[in-house]
C-alpha cells in the first residue's frame, strides 16, 4: 500500500519562530506537537494523591499533637521537635535524591519512594512513645524527600511553556487539597474515643488517623508505575528513542490518533551535542525580532563541562543565582511551615481556651500564654493531664485550608499574566504584613482571617519559588537544585518550629516578629531574581 507524502508541518512559539519539524526537534517543539489532552489530565489526576502524600508526610503529625499530648507526655519543645523531624530526614537525603534523580531518572524515585513511605507511615501509627514516633518520622522524611522534590519536576517536564506556569499552580492546588483533607479527616477521626489494646500495645484515635494517611502514598505509587519516564530527562541523557516513544504515547492519548502519525520523527541528541559542544542547527524563520530573555542561557555551561551537578551549582555562572534561590526557600519555608504546623495546635488551644474561659475576646497573645502555662507542666503532672478535643477544634483549620484552595484556583488563572516573580513578591508582602498583624489580633474572627491570609499567601509564594527554580536551571541540574533549595527550606522549617515555642516562652512579640520578618526578607530576595515568564525549559 502506498503512502502519501507528509506535508511539512510548522509550529509557532510565542509568535516568534516557525520550526521545520522535518529536522531534529528540540524539547519544546516535540512537547508542543503532542498537544494537551487526556494524557496531561490523567497525569495531573495521578499526581494529586502523590502531592497529598507529600504534604501528609510533612504536616500530618501536627494534627495529632493536641490529641497525643497526654498519651506521649508532650511539652511545647517536644511538639516543635516532632514537627521538625520529617524535615530533618528530608535534609539528610536531599543531595543524594537530587543526584539520583538527575542521573538515573524521575519515575523510579516516585514509584518506589511513595510505596516505601506507606511502610514508614504505618510505623508511625504503631508508635508507642515519643522516641518511636520521632524515629519513624525521621525515616519517613528520609524516604519522602525524593518523591517530594521529583514530583514537581516530573509534572513540569510533561508540559510546554504555554502550560508550565499553570501546571505549577495546579500542583499548588493539589497541595491545598491535601491541606484541606487533613483537617477534614481530623474532624472525623480525632474526636472519636477509639481506644483499644492489642498484644500489650495501646492504640488511640490519633494512631488510626496516622494509619489512614498512608492511603495517598499507596494509590499514587501504584498509579505512577503506568506512566513513562520524563521525556525531558530522556533527551538530556541522549535516550532519544525512549523519549520519542514517550512523546508518541502522549500524542496518541491527547489527540486520539495513532502513534505513528506523530509528526516528529527525530529528536536532537543532547548528550552528543554536549560532548561535541556543537548542537545540530534547527531551521528557524523569525517572525518577530527576538527580545533578550532575562534568564541567561544556562546551557553555556556545556563549554566548561563539570561532571558533578552538585559542584556546578556552586560555580559560575550559577553561584549567585543558586544562593539567591536557596536563601529564598529558607526564608519562605521558615515562615510558612512554622505557621502551617503550629496552626492546628493554636486553634485546638483556642477552642479549649474558649471552653474554659468566659472571656469573649480571645487574642493570639492570650492563646500563646495559655499554651506556655499549660504544657509546661504536662510531664510533671501527666497523671492529671487532660485535653479537650472536639470536632470544632478543627473547624478553623478547614476554613484556612479552604481559603488556600480558592486562592490557588484564582492564582492559576492569573499566573500567565503576572508571572512567578510578580506573584511571589505580592504574596510575600501580604504574608509578611499578616505575620506582624497577628500581634494586634484580639478576636477569633480577626485571628482566623489573618492566619488564613498568611497561610494562603505563604503557600502561593512557596509553590511559585519552586516553579522558578525549575525554569532557571537546565535539565541536568533541575532536580538537584530543587532538592538543594528544598533542603535549605527544610533547614528553615526546623529552625522555625524549634524557635517558635522558645520565642513563645519569651513573650508574645518575638514569634510574630519571626514569622513576619522572614517573609519580608524573602520578598527582597524574590525581587532580585530574573523573570521567568514563559521561559523555555533549558
Amino acid at each position: 500500500m502506498g503512502s502519501k507524502p507528509k506535508a511539512v508541518l510548522k509550529a509557532k512559539f510565542d509568535n516568534k519562530y516557525q520550526y521545520d519539524l522535518k529536522t531534529p526537534a528540540d524539547f519544546e517543539t516535540a512537547i508542543t506537537a503532542t498537544g494537551f489532552g487526556w494524557f496531561n489530565i490523567l497525569l495531573l489526576l495521578v499526581g494529586c494523591p502523590a502531592a497529598i502524600a507529600s504534604v501528609f508526610e510533612t504536616a500530618v503529625v501536627s494534627y495529632v499533637l493536641p490529641s497525643a499530648e497526654c498519651d506521649l507526655g508532650l511539652d511545647l519543645l517536644d511538639k516543635g521537635i516532632l514537627n521538625a523531624m520529617t524535615y530533618s530526614g528530608m535534609i539528610t537525603s536531599a543531595i543524594a535524591w537530587g543526584y539520583v534523580a538527575d542521573t538515573r531518572g524521575r519515575k523510579a524515585i516516585l514509584v518506589w519512594g511513595l510505596l516505601a513511605d506507606v511502610i514508614c507511615v504505618l510505623c508511625c501509627a504503631l508508635s508507642q512513645s515519643i522516641i518511636q514516633l520521632m524515629i519513624a518520622k525521621f525515616i519517613g522524611g528520609l524516604v519522602m524527600g525524593g518523591p517530594f522534590a521529583v514530583l514537581m519536576t516530573y509534572l513540569m517536564e510533561f508540559h510546554n511553556n504555554k502550560y508550565r506556569a499553570r501546571v505549577m499552580m495546579c500542583i499548588g492546588i493539589m497541595f491545598s487539597m491535601a491541606s484541606l483533607s487533613m483537617p477534614i479527616l481530623a474532624y472525623l477521626v480525632l474526636p472519636q474515643n477509639w481506644d483499644f489494646q492489642m498484644w500489650d500495645l495501646k492504640y488511640h484515635s490519633w494512631q488510626i488517623y496516622l494509619a489512614i494517611s498512608a492511603t495517598p502514598s499507596l494509590l499514587s505509587g501504584v498509579a505512577l508505575s503506568f506512566f513513562p519516564e520524563s521525556p525531558r530527562f530522556l533527551m538530556s541523557q541522549g535516550r532519544t528513542i525512549e523519549a520519542l516513544k514517550a512523546f508518541r504515547t502522549m500524542y496518541a492519548l491527547n489527540t486520539g490518533k495513532p502513534k505513528d502519525t506523530y509528526p516528529i520523527t527525530k529528536l536532537i541528541d543532547e548528550l552528543s551535542a554536549s560532548n561535541d559542544q556543537n548542537f545540530e542547527e534547527i531551521s528557524i524563520s523569525t517572525i518577530e525580532p527576538v527580545t533578550k530573555d532575562p534568564v541567561k542561557d544556562v546551557e553555556e555551561q556545556l563549554k566548561t563541562k563539570d561532571p558533578s551537578p552538585f559542584l556546578a551549582l556552586f560555580q559560575k555562572p550559577y553561584l549567585k543565582l543558586s544562593i539567591n534561590v536557596y536563601m529564598l526557600n529558607f526564608c519562605i519555608l521558615l515562615g510558612q511551615n512554622t505557621m502551617r504546623l503550629w496552626l492546628p495546635q493554636l486553634f485546638a488551644s483556642l477552642r479549649e481556651f474558649q471552653e474554659l474561659s468566659a472571656e469573649s475576646m480571645h487574642s493570639m497573645c492570650s492563646i500563646l500564654e495559655y499554651n506556655v502555662n499549660k504544657t509546661g507542666l504536662v510531664k510533671e503532672t501527666s497523671e492529671t493531664c487532660s485535653v479537650i478535643i472536639t470536632s470544632d477544634s478543627y473547624t478553623n483549620n478547614i476554613i484556612v485550608a479552604g481559603a488556600c484552595f480558592v486562592a490557588f484556583l484564582l492564582a492559576s488563572s492569573l499566573i500567565n499574566k503576572l508571572g512567578h516573580k510578580r506573584l511571589q513578591i505580592g504574596a510575600l508582602m501580604i504574608s509578611g504584613s499578616c505575620g506582624f498583624a497577628l500581634y494586634w489580633s484580639s478576636t477569633t474572627i480577626s485571628t482566623l482571617v489573618i492566619t488564613s491570609l498568611y497561610a494562603c499567601m505563604g503557600s502561593l509564594a512557596a509553590t511559585s519559588a519552586v516553579g522558578t527554580s525549575t525554569v532557571l536551571f537546565p535539565t541536568s541540574l533541575r532536580t538537584m537544585v530543587v532538592c538543594v533549595a528544598l533542603m535549605f527550606g527544610r533547614i528553615g522549617s526546623i529552625f522555625g518550629n524549634i524557635l517558635f515555642p522558645v520565642f513563645m516562652s519569651f513573650g508574645c512579640i518575638p514569634p510574630f516578629l519571626m514569622v513576619g520578618g522572614v517573609m519580608f526578607m524573602a520578598c527582597i530576595l524574590s525581587a532580585l531574581l530574573p523573570s521567568t515568564k514563559k521561559s523555555d525549559l533549558k
